[in-house]
């Protein structure tokens, strides 16, 4: 069996950009159709990804076989199957036999598909997130409207727990340029609820969450202790439907790349540089007035290279 680190090396192995035969293209585009949109986690984009890029060999493998290939448990291979729709690992093989077999004659369309590579393959995966988040952005009212209210929170409070934390930190460290007072919150339980109870006391009225997936229970959780406690939640996910959705005030949905073994996040980021534009064009006398003073504290402490 292989280490976790030479799992994670094979699920995440980068396919030359070389062209294959046809007979061979066919069955990839059929699970990467069979396999998207199914939001699955890290450990089952890794059997995923195994399926991809062994369709022949893995179509005929045991579950034990399979688990010991891609590093993982045979529970998890049930769950894997589950996740895709499946009532099984039985039916799900069934259906990749059927893939594999039916390419063997003479192979069809579909040999373009397999002159990406799966870093290209990612790419294109997140451009089309970003032209859904540009036609989002046709109409930017509600982007200004939630930008503006913001801007007026004071406190303003930044959540992220778990993987959200990158978006949260990004989002926090632009936001203190242009504001007097951020909260950054990245850790659940105890710890957030006491920072969200404490900014709604210092005179608090909204929340920026992030909620990227695996969507956490402990984010779900401290979205509604500030509810409960008085505070309005904006949400940037990547469902507009769902437990996070339901519970907040303002949901702004995008899609988040899952073409690799960990998402990436183009659209959340450049949604979350919207709302901060939206902040600064909410009070443009604070915002020159801030960035011009932290550009005199920046260039007296020196605090960036000169290029």
């Amino acid at each position: 069996m292989p280490s976790p680190q030479q799992a994670r090396a094979q699920a995440s192995a980068i396919t030359s950009g070389k062209t294959v035969p046809e007979a061979e293209a066919a069955p990839t585009s059929q699970l990467r159709e069979l396999f998207d949109g199914h939001g699955l986690s890290p450990g089952q984009r890794r059997i995923a990804q195994y399926l991809i890029e062994h369709i022949t060999e893995a179509a005929f493998l045991s579950i034990t076989d399979l688990a010991e290939r891609v590093g993982v448990s045979q529970p998890s291979v049930t769950r894997f199957a589950a996740a895709v729709g499946f009532s099984g690992y039985p039916a799900l093989r069934e259906r990749l036999q059927s893939i594999a077999l039916a390419a063997l004659p003479g192979g069809g369309p579909g040999a373009a598909e397999e002159m990406r590579n799966e870093l290209q393959a990612a790419v294109d995966a997140e451009i089309a997130n970003l032209e859904n988040l540009r036609r989002d952005f046709a109409d930017p009212d509600r982007v200004i409207r939630v930008g503006r209210e913001l801007s007026r929170s004071t406190p303003l409070t930044v959540l992220g727990l778990r993987i959200s934390v990158s978006l949260a930190e990004y989002f926090a460290y632009a936001a203190r340029r242009i504001h007097p007072d951020v909260r950054l919150v990245t850790r659940g339980g105890s710890v957030a609820y006491d920072a969200l109870l404490q900014s709604r006391e210092a005179g608090g009225t909204w929340i920026l969450a992030f909620g990227m997936p695996r969507h956490a229970q402990e984010t779900l959780t401290a979205i509604r202790v500030a509810r409960g406690a008085g505070l309005r939640v904006a949400l940037v996910t990547d469902l507009a439907l769902g437990a996070l959705a339901d519970e907040a005030d303002v949901t702004f949905a995008t899609g988040t790349g899952s073409r690799l073994v960990f998402d990436s996040y183009a659209a959340p980021g450049v949604l979350s540089a919207a709302l901060l534009q939206a902040m600064t064009d909410a009070d443009p006398e604070r915002t020159q007035a801030r960035l011009e003073e932290y550009e005199q504290v920046a260039e007296q402490h020196q605090f960036f290279l000169k290029d």
